[in-house]
């Protein structure tokens, strides 16, 4: 099962299950086994079809005609018992039992058509002498169909009611009063010359034990064998859906570049951390106004349009998803694992979205659609990171003071009337770092000194962009909180 496969079973299981509860991750990777286990089936009654086949124009070949008709017979026997559970699959009557009871139906109608006489066989030679067609093999044949199955126990039942049937059919022959049994084990077995044991061997009653037993141990052994190959493949399949379960998550908020890492290893995000990180908040101006003039259709088509537009420019530049916020969203630069360049990569993807918007209106003004504008506010300190919520639905939580400065930056931005809003916190940071650097990510940045910012008792130094908001939309000033 390849990695869309996984990912499609899981999705179609999700959608199917979004109007009853939630239901676990065992629970959904239960539904795909299910699933796949129902293509293992239709697979061996193909494989199953094609094999008889084969076997019916084979006994054509070798068996004489009437001996013939009796194999083909059973050969027909055989397809409608494969067919059977088919429909009652089918029909969703297919109970786990089930696949039991007709397995164990396969092996003893082999034992029967491999030991009984043909009734259509025109000489009278002794049953005994069946031992002696190696038909056993055929055996193999039904256990490897099993493996289709993907049920490590059906594998060794089989494996299992094989062994019981011949044992049986074996019983019945050494009770014929005409038998001849050979033992290595039996008193005088070991002093018998050459011409003794050729002559034993060219008896047509002679029931070896020493060759049924070696048959019987090697059909156990391939049953076991498959039934751990089969044991491991689901064990294979579970571990792979966990981790495209980890990587469908994660790329919700990561980029590309570090799924696969932390798909491997997500210690940082189960332990709670304080670290330094730039968070960037970005919403559409005037989009409560932009929607009553709009259908719900094209509302969600300039969603989509938006927040595609952010999502690219923060994963490339190294930033985290954090969430979507309605019509807005808000990223980070430094989660999980906070890096040198994080301050720099924030101001560079402010740059970015402020460049790809220009790009997109100009796309939208050329198709006849209203331009957008979208307000970008940044700030950079400390941050609490961590998981929280349950273990069915977890997100990832970042917290802290620096969070809501750069939530309201991004809020002054309709004040002071221009597109980005970026604290002085992060130039201080990048300047220290790499004056030149700084110099041309703020190159397009005007210093507007202390500002309020809503809900803080101290004002905040902040560098707006260039790039005006045209008949933006200014917000009363809530109350500010008391001490």
């Amino acid at each position: 099962m390849n990695d869309m496969a996984v990912a499609e079973r899981f999705g179609s299981a999700v959608r199917n299950r979004s109007r009853r509860k939630p239901t676990s991750f065992p629970a959904l990777l239960n539904e795909t086994f299910d699933r796949h286990e129902r293509e293992g089936r239709r697979l061996q009654l193909r494989g199953r079809v094609a094999a008889l086949v084969a076997i019916y124009i084979l006994v054509a070949v070798i068996a004489p005609y009437p001996e013939s008709f009796y194999y083909q017979s059973l050969v027909i026997v055989f397809l409608l018992t494969g067919f059977i559970p088919a429909a009652i699959d089918r029909l969703g009557w297919l109970r786990n039992w089930h696949l039991y009871v007709f397995v164990t139906l396969d092996f003893a109608l082999m034992t029967v058509m491999m030991l009984y006489p043909n009734p259509f066989s025109p000489t009278d030679y002794p049953p005994q002498l069946a031992l002696r067609f190696e038909t056993f093999g055929y055996f193999f044949v039904l256990i490897a169909g099993l493996a289709f199955s993907d049920q490590p126990r059906l594998v060794l039942w089989g494996g299992f009611v094989g062994i019981v049937s011949w044992v049986v059919g074996l019983t019945w022959l050494a009770s014929l009063p005409d038998s001849v049994i050979y033992s290595p084990f039996a008193p005088g077995s070991s002093s018998l010359d050459l011409s003794e044991r050729i002559a034993l061997i060219a008896n047509p009653t002679l029931i070896d034990l020493s060759v049924e037993a070696q048959s019987i141990v090697v059909l156990g052994i391939v049953a076991m064998i498959l039934a751990g190959g089969v044991a491991r493949s689901r064990r294979l399949v579970w571990r792979h859906a966990a981790i495209e379960r980890q990587r469908l998550n994660l790329a919700r908020y990561f980029p590309p570049a570090t799924v696969d890492e932390l798909a491997r290893d997500d210690v940082s995000l189960a332990e709670i951390r304080e670290l330094n990180a730039a968070i960037l908040f970005a919403d559409v101006v005037g989009f409560t106004r932009w929607s009553e003039r709009h259908s719900p259709v094209e509302t969600i088509s300039l969603l989509r349009e938006v927040h595609g537009l952010l999502e690219e420019a923060i994963f490339r530049h190294g930033g985290t998803l954090d969430k979507f916020i309605g019509d807005g969203i808000m990223a980070t630069f430094g989660t999980p694992e906070p890096l040198p360049q994080d301050p720099f990569n924030a101001v560079a993807c402010v740059n970015a979205i402020l460049e790809d918007v220009a790009a997109l209106n100009e796309r939208r003004v050329a198709r006849g659609a209203e331009p957008v504008q979208i307000a970008v506010g940044l700030h950079y300190g400390p941050v609490v990171v961590g998981n929280i919520g349950t273990e069915r639905r977890l997100e990832l939580a970042v917290i802290g003071d620096t969070v809501n400065a750069a939530s309201r930056l991004e809020e002054l931005t309709r004040v002071v009337g221009r597109a980005a809003a970026v604290s002085d916190d992060v130039v201080a940071d990048i300047r220290a770092r790499d004056p030149n650097a700084a110099d041309r990510l703020m190159a397009g940045f005007d210093f507007l000194g202390d500002n309020h910012l809503e809900g803080r008792r101290q004002g905040i130094a902040v560098w707006a962009s260039q790039v005006s908001l045209t008949a933006h939309e200014s917000r009363r000033p809530k109350r500010p909180l008391r001490p």
